[in-house]
């Protein structure tokens, strides 16, 4: 087994632009899929196919998986017997902080250390300088192995909760998807009124003023105090009333707007009216 030698098992998008990667670095790198073809592209660009996923643990002290899922770790990993003692599993599948928590249990049991990770790339941005990636569990397994992961993106290390990273992610995850969405909501309103939601864009990316209103944001949610003077919860939620009627009218879905809206209902009703908008995290926090 060569010390800096990586087993990648999982070869969607992700995993195959990570072993394109370690390849490219230099790296020995053993692959397994439970669709097998996909590896036959990285075994000519000179990859090991390892027969079966006992094999590929077998191969490596380093083990990256790149999975749907922390349940298709168990799915694969809990038939390969012995082979996972002396092993760092670094699992970069999306999941929540209590599933990782369990997964380090269940491999620690096993005598692998779990290395929780969360790519901040797309499959395409992989190993670029954009790219970066969120770790967190064993500080030593991490350092170990810091050299090798560093190909696919900038290593950030939060901590020794194996649940860190997932937090991170999670919550990347949740501003990047609700964003996206929030966009097809305002496309969707341009198309019902006959315009091309290209003519949105000059003012559909987010502005420094929604970046300026973050600190201040972060800041009264870590401390419970939620100033009103500038915007306070019956204002916005009136606004919030206004783009939910305007879907409507357009005969459009209106569950992502209402979901906003029912936010600033709640918070008016447990007294939040003339707090900062900020005090919504009250209900988030307390549902």
């Amino acid at each position: 087994m060569k010390a800096d030698g990586v087993t990648v098992i999982g070869l969607g998008p992700m995993g195959r632009a990570m072993v394109r990667t370690f390849l490219a670095a230099g790296r020995p790198t053993r692959v397994w899929n439970r669709t097998q073809a996909r590896a036959d592209e990285l075994v000519g660009a000179g990859a090991v196919r390892a027969a079966t996923a006992a094999d590929a643990v077998s191969a490596s002290e380093l083990v990256v998986l790149s999975l749907t899922d922390y349940q298709a770790m168990y799915d694969i990993l809990g038939d390969t017997g012995s082979a996972l003692a002396g092993r760092v599993v670094v699992n970069l599948s999306s999941d929540t902080p209590d599933a990782t928590r369990a997964a380090a249990d269940w491999l620690g049991d096993r005598g692998a250390e779990l290395v929780a990770g969360g790519v901040l790339a797309s499959a395409d941005m992989v190993g670029a300088d954009g790219a970066s990636v969120l770790y967190s569990g064993s500080r030593q397994a991490f350092d170990a192995h810091e050299p090798t992961l560093a190909a696919i993106g900038r290593p950030e290390y939060l901590g020794a909760d194996h649940g860190l990273a997932q937090l991170h992610y999670q919550a990347q995850l949740q501003v990047f998807l609700t964003t996206l969405a929030a966009y097809l909501q305002s496309f969707a309103m341009f198309a019902a009124a006959g315009i091309p939601a290209q003519e949105f864009l000059a003012r559909a990316a987010p502005g420094e003023d929604v970046a300026a209103l973050l600190p201040d944001a972060a800041r009264a949610v870590d401390e419970g105090e939620y100033p009103g003077e500038l915007a306070n919860v019956l204002m916005m939620g009136a606004t919030a009333d206004h783009v939910v009627g305007a879907n409507s009218g357009m005969g459009l879905d209106t569950a992502l707007p209402a979901a906003i809206k029912s936010l600033y209902d709640r918070a008016i009703v447990r007294g939040h009216g003339q707090d900062g908008w900020a005090s919504l995290a009250e209900v988030i926090r307390r549902p």
